[in-house]
């Protein structure tokens, strides 16, 4: 099995051997990597402006609008992203699970048709063998994953039918539990204890068919039941380091080590709360806050009124007191901390650019190399980086392939 792995990621044009390695980042050296090894994105949010129709990714885009699409994933040395069709959390009717199993299809048809329609620039990948033709071919990858398994309800069958439709990873659930598993921000605490009994059919499932779990956003416990269970590598697509965030979304160290025990990875998320604790001083915290206890609701909950309120609020506050992102430096520091904690080989990144992440210099896709001059700083070799941008994925992703019964 790991024979195959291995020789899969010799395939990819120096992931991980044949390095001369850097100390040092000088100007223009972090795209020369980027130009040599393989990144990847494991997370992103575009298609809900795809299916809202107001987003062309084969367009360059201008803030305060889409943070990602083709030309600047060129312009940034970017290789691969996930597109998520993330649906949100809403009560667990037969209505609203439906309308959720329609709303993903929407997003993954959307998405195979503006790589259709942009086929110089990118194509639907669905292998991890698909990134390395696509890079040589001066293309972009764009794998799908779902984020949120409530599309599922309680349909197992479903599970197949959005591997068959090309998804290749889904984050078990989001903000709120469903009727997979516990989230680990639920307001109303854990439902299930961890997995439901459907949640143990669905990793057998996904197991099955060589589709990646993802435990983002799952509760700790979740969590655990998973990495018990599974019989291959799982990874977190989008998440961070407790430690040094204190947010009940991020891994703590106990989590990173199960994680890496059992040969998965934690991809870095770039949302603020999740790569630096905010600073509960300012007026734009205090604010925020106020706002929030207004609609003291999940925002799947929310009516369609009470979301265009909140966003007319944000909005407001965003342009008086603008938020202080966290930087570069600030989220390599959780790169360097599962490096420390258990190894380079489990770490990678995940931006969730559209659904929240971006950073103070790293505010879209054509930013990311700035990732890499940081780590060049510290003096990460390009092996060590080749790793981070895709390599440790590559290696996981493959071993689920490889398994699949």
């Amino acid at each position: 099995m790991m024979i195959k792995v291995y020789s899969f990621l010799l395939m990819v044009g120096g992931l991980l051997a044949g390095f001369n390695g850097f100390s040092e980042g000088k100007d223009g050296k972090a795209m020369e990597i980027h130009k040599r090894v393989i990144t990847i994105d494991t997370h992103c949010d575009t298609p809900m402006g795809l299916v809202q129709g107001n987003l062309d990714v084969g367009k360059r885009n201008e803030a305060p609008g889409s943070l990602v699409d083709f030309p600047r994933m060129e312009e940034g040395g970017l290789d691969a992203i996930f597109f998520a069709a993330f649906t949100s959390q809403r009560t667990r009717t037969e209505e609203n699970t439906q309308n959720a199993y329609e709303l993903a299809n929407q997003m993954i048809d959307k998405t195979y048709e503006v790589c259709k329609k942009y086929n110089n620039m990118a194509e639907v990948a669905t292998t991890p063998e698909d990134v390395v033709r696509l890079e040589k071919e001066g293309k972009r990858a764009i794998y799908i994953g779902m984020e949120n398994g409530f599309p599922i309800g309680q349909e197992l069958d479903r599970v197949e039918e959005f591997y068959n439709k090309g998804v290749r990873y889904i984050t078990l659930c989001h903000s709120s539990n469903n009727d997979i598993c516990d989230s680990s921000t639920d307001r109303n605490g854990p439902e299930f204890d961890g997995l439901s009994p459907f949640g143990k059919q669905v990793v057998k499932e996904m197991n099955r068919l060589g589709m990646l779990i993802d435990v983002s956003h799952i509760s700790d416990k979740s969590f655990y039941d998973v990495i018990e269970l599974s019989e291959v590598p799982v990874f977190a697509s989008h998440s961070s380091v407790r430690a040094i965030a204190h947010h009940n979304r991020n891994m703590t160290d106990d989590m990173i080590k199960a994680l890496a025990k059992k040969g998965g990875i934690i991809q870095i998320c770039l949302l603020d709360s999740y790569i630096k604790d905010p600073d509960t001083t300012t007026v734009r915290y205090r604010k925020e806050q106020e706002i929030r206890k207004m609609f003291n609701t999940e925002w799947g909950k929310m009516s369609e009124q009470e979301r265009n309120e909140r966003r007319k609020l944000f909005n407001e506050l965003n342009e008086k007191y603008p938020k202080q992102l966290p930087t570069v430096a600030d989220c390599v520091d959780h790169i360097d901390h599962v490096k420390n904690l258990v190894g380079i080989d489990y770490v990678g990144i995940g931006s969730d650019f559209d659904g929240g992440g971006g950073l103070a210099d790293c505010a879209d896709v054509s930013q990311m190399p700035n990732i890499t001059a940081e780590m060049l700083k510290r003096g990460y070799t390009e092996e060590e980086i080749a790793k981070v941008w895709g390599g440790n994925f590559l290696r996981v992703f493959a071993e689920v392939v490889e398994n699949k019964q």
